[in-house]
Parts: C-alpha cells; sequence; structure tokens
C-alpha cells in the first residue's frame, strides 16, 4: 500500500492512551514482513528489523501509536455517561459532537448540549468535562448490559483526503509519525547495513510517555530517531511557534537533543534535496524524545516532527508528501552516517 493508504489506515483505527490494541494489532500485520514484531507488557509494539553486528551502532525509530480520547467514569441513573479526558482533548470540540463509545461493541453517543433557548446568561460556554453528558440513547440497565466503566471514548470522524497531498483525520498526532518510520523500515528492507535498527510504535504519550520510556530501557539502542507532529501555521496561530505543511520534517534542535545528530540532519537534507525546516525549543520537547534520552547509560536521540494543522481535533490535516520527506531523511540519515562512520 502507497504512503497515503497506510497513513489513512493508521488513523482511523481506534487506540486510545491505554487501549492501544486495536492500531497495534493493525501495525503488526503489516510490519510483519519486515521483522519479528512483538507486543511488550505496556503494549508497545517492537519490530526488530535487523540485528547490530558486533560494536555497530543500533537505531530505535519512535513514534508514539496512541491517541487523545476520554473513558467512562459513570453511568447515571438514566442512562447517561460521564467520562474523563485521556491526554489534551479541546473541549470547546465536545458540545453537541458525535462520539463511539467502545464498549461491548461500538456504540453511537452525542455529546449533550444545552439548547441556547434555555441556557442563562452567565452559563459556561466551554464547560469543564466534569459538566458533561454523553446520551447513548438508553436506559440505565441498557447502558450497564452495553458499556463498563473504563471503556474509551472517541469522536466520531471520518479519514479522507482533501486537495493536492492533504490528508485529514483524528489520531494524525501521531500516526502520520507511524507512517514516517514504518515507510523507513520500508525502505532500509534491501539495504546492507552494519547496524541494528528496532522500530518501536508506543503507547501511552498523551499521557505521560510510559511507553517510550520503556520500550527505549528494553530496546538499548545506541541512537533514537524519533518522529511527532508539530504546529503548521494558520492564520489563528503564533508564526514564529509554526513550520509549514508541504515544506518538509520540522528538525527539533533542543538542549536535550543530540546536537550532531540535528547537525547532521540538516546537512543531509541539504545533500540530498529533501525539503526541510527546523524547529528550535529551549529545553525538552514535549515528546517521546524527552524519555528516551535518559534511558539506559543514555540515548543520542534526534526528533523530526511533521506540521500539522488543528492537532488534538478529529479534523488533524498534514501533507503526505511531508510523511514521505520525513521518511526518506531518515534513510538517507541511516545510510550517510553508516557510510562515513
Amino acid at each position: 500500500m502507497d504512503i497515503k493508504e497506510l497513513t489513512l489506515q493508521l488513523a482511523a483505527a481506534v487506540g486510545v492512551s491505554g487501549a492501544e490494541n486495536n492500531v497495534t494489532s493493525l501495525a503488526a500485520d503489516i510490519l510483519a514482513p519486515y521483522g519479528a514484531v512483538r507486543i511488550d507488557n505496556l503494549g508497545n509494539l517492537i519490530c526488530s528489523v535487523r540485528e547490530a553486528k558486533q560494536g555497530a551502532r543500533h537505531y530505535m525509530l519512535d513514534a508514539h501509536i496512541d491517541e487523545i480520547g476520554m473513558i467512562v467514569t459513570y453511568i447515571d441513573s438514566d442512562g447517561f455517561l460521564k467520562v474523563s479526558i485521556v491526554g489534551g482533548i479541546d473541549r470547546r470540540l465536545l458540545l453537541a459532537s458525535e462520539v463511539v463509545v467502545h464498549g461491548k461493541q461500538p456504540l453511537t453517543g452525542i455529546i449533550c448540549s444545552t439548547p441556547p433557548h434555555l441556557q442563562g446568561d452567565g452559563e459556561k460556554k466551554n464547560p469543564k468535562i466534569d459538566d458533561l453528558y454523553i446520551d447513548i440513547g438508553m436506559n440505565r440497565e441498557q447502558a450497564q448490559a452495553a458499556v463498563c466503566l473504563g471503556d474509551r471514548v472517541t469522536i466520531k470522524a471520518r479519514s479522507r483526503e482533501m486537495l493536492g497531498d492533504l490528508i485529514t483525520s483524528k489520531a494524525l498526532d501521531d500516526r502520520a509519525g507511524c507512517a514516517a518510520v514504518i515507510r523507513a523500515v520500508q525502505l532500509l528492507a534491501d539495504t546492507d547495513l552494519d547496524c541494528g535498527i528496532t522500530l518501536t510504535l508506543t503507547t501511552q504519550e498523551e499521557t505521560g510517555a510510559a511507553g517510550a520510556k520503556t520500550a527505549a530501557f528494553s530496546v538499548a539502542p545506541t541512537h533514537c530517531i524519533t518522529v511527532d507532529v508539530s504546529f503548521g501555521y494558520t492564520p489563528d496561530a503564533p508564526r514564529h511557534k509554526c513550520g509549514d505543511l508541504c515544506k518538509g520534517p520540522m528538525i527539533g534542535i533542543a538542549p536535550i537533543l543530540s546536537k550532531h545528530m540535528s547537525d547532521r540532519m540538516i546537512e543531509i537534507a541539504k545533500e540530498c534535496g529533501i525539503p526541510y525546516q527546523l524547529e528550535v525549543m529551549g529545553g525538552t520537547t514535549g515528546t517521546n524524545a524527552d524519555g528516551i534520552v535518559p534511558s539506559g547509560a543514555g540515548v543520542a536521540t534526534s526528533l523530526l516532527s511533521i506540521p500539522q494543522h488543528y492537532m488534538h481535533t478529529p479534523v488533524e490535516k498534514v501533507s503526505v508528501g511531508d510523511i514521505e520527506n520525513t521518511a526518506k531523511l531518515i534513510v538517507e540519515f541511516i545510510k550517510t552516517e553508516e557510510a562515513h562512520k
């Protein structure tokens, strides 16, 4: 399958933090031809693509596979559901949204919204999550038979193509990154290298990056390239904090990241004609990289970010070309570094 189809399939799958098994199962099937795949105790997918030769580098290619959502916390006397947020979901989007409750079978629900005619002058326009209810059209007995406390909830969304090479979907944060590292492994499949390569699609990034920390400890790489998404510019966003869609991956520069790897990413992108942008951060990165760097004796880590519009919404938007160029930069970096080691 091409990278657009790969990304859309991954994004459409369900995998709210702590319950990623549906999407990891899909990814495991995709990766089976490229190495031994296992799922660890935290649900991380770890694919051993090639073993490192004696004394050679071992690269970990990482992206997080979980998505934001909600979790059922209570069923009231009328069958309405109470939920808590899992990850950084934007409450502004929730009122009157159609959702899917992933119970014993998927159930369509609607987040309750008070009609404007019944709202008082001082009523909150952006209520707290504790004030919201989900209507699944059932009484309490029916709801208790169909839904368990702890079931995950996602906002209903469609994965679809837009003009040019743009796509929109829920969960492109970070299924776009997952697609990029999978594509990199595909491109490296027939390359003769001494280095080891392990691909990790890690869990629970949206709730603290527990998956990346434990995966890095287990894999024990010497180097890591983490792929996530970052802010793409729209007129309502601060220009200096954003990259641009369709202009290539954003190469991270930060105190916690390997300066050598960042510098070489820039040099190799120039040499190979791969479009790129820079993303400069003054401390940590807010990504899996922060937990991978201090793992074990330390991991030299680089961060590549795919520019994205409308982060943490059901209509996240990215350029397929940016995903492809992220994969190409990973491939050229590894090949060039191995040729000049």
